[in-house]
């Protein structure tokens, strides 16, 4: 025993193991998470896809306008597995997977790691570009229509749930109309510029930043009800310093833990979104490889999602401990 009274080395170390556990046992469940959502997505999809009508074999020669003959079939059936059972295929996809070989396009020709890697920075461009307006927006209403009154509020809710209802197409030919037919101040396709992305940032983020608003609104009301907001007050702050100072990290809480699921959703509207604007990127890759029954491609497509879904809510995860020190201590 120490004589002065401190902490021996080995209980010092006992408390730093019990003060790490919680933490190693986090990280377990979140890279065990991953993988199981990981696997979970390439199940699912590789039979999905098999449930849309059509030879595989056929696809990968041109589609039925190619007007193959069955020897040929039978050999594209021969060379890329798909005259084993369903189970077999299976099996050989997820090995494939395991060792990080997404396979080769049937349409293109070509490795499908390598057509992703060609599209997908201009999908996540306009999705991180949508995502960041979204939050401007969501938090300018929120902390806007909050605690000012019932007109303010009213008309606030109602600008959410108009917002949030809004569907991806029908905003899209709107702002359109409205700013390139109409106005004549944006292109209504993509130019790859910035100006070009305006418009498919803008019908991206709108029904996002509705959901996010009527989510924070509600965290800025109960925040603005706790002791420490009435402490400010009585301390003489103004009601904008309480605001931005002190309510504002709790009101944005629930937007940083939607923020990976944010991303996903908007990954999957970028289809429609690159669709109608004539924009390069994985939205179109996929539409494209569903319509001809490219198995890699969707298969690759729809695992990349997944995967920055999971690598979000990782990120999402670490940022709410940042924002608020309490969930860090919870496990403790």
């Amino acid at each position: 025993m120490p004589v002065d009274g401190g902490s021996s080395p080995s209980s010092t170390g006992r408390r730093a193991a019990r003060g790490s556990g919680p933490a190693v046992r986090h990280v377990a469940l979140l890279v065990g998470g991953a993988v199981f959502v990981m696997w979970a997505v390439a199940t699912l999809t590789f039979f999905a896809i098999r449930l849309i009508p059509g030879d595989p074999a056929q696809a990968i020669l041109g589609g039925p306008g190619s007007q193959a003959s069955q020897e040929a079939l039978d050999q594209v059936r021969l060379d890329y597995g798909l005259d084993q059972p369903l189970l077999a295929q299976y099996l050989a996809m997820l090995g494939r997977l395991v060792t990080g070989d997404l396979g080769t396009s049937y349409a293109l020709k070509v490795p499908v790691a390598e057509l992703l890697g060609a599209q997908v920075g201009g999908t996540m461009l306009l999705a991180v570009c949508s995502l960041a307006l979204a939050w401007v927006l969501a938090l300018a209403l929120s902390l806007w229509s909050t605690g000012r009154g019932r007109i303010a509020t009213a008309v606030g809710q109602g600008i959410e749930l108009f917002a949030a209802a809004l569907p991806h197409f029908f905003l899209a030919a709107v702002l359109i109309a409205v700013f390139s037919s109409g106005l004549g101040w944006l292109p209504p396709v993509a130019t790859g510029t910035p100006v070009g992305l305006v418009l498919p940032v803008v019908t991206l983020a709108v029904p996002l930043a509705g959901f996010l608003a009527q989510v924070m609104r509600e965290s800025l009301l109960d925040a603005m009800r706790q002791p420490f907001v009435v402490s400010a007050r009585a301390r003489g702050e103004s009601a904008l310093g309480v605001r931005f100072r002190h309510t504002l990290r709790h009101a944005a809480l629930p937007g940083i833990s939607l923020s990976g699921w944010a991303l996903g959703w908007l990954l999957s509207g970028a289809v429609v979104v690159e669709t109608i604007f004539a924009m390069p990127g994985l939205g179109r890759t996929l539409l494209q490889a569903v319509t001809l029954r490219d198995i890699p491609v969707v298969t690759g497509v729809v695992l990349l999602v997944a995967l920055v879904y999971v690598v979000m809510t990782v990120v999402t995860d670490l940022a709410m401990r940042v924002a608020d020190p309490r969930l860090a201590g919870e496990a403790r």
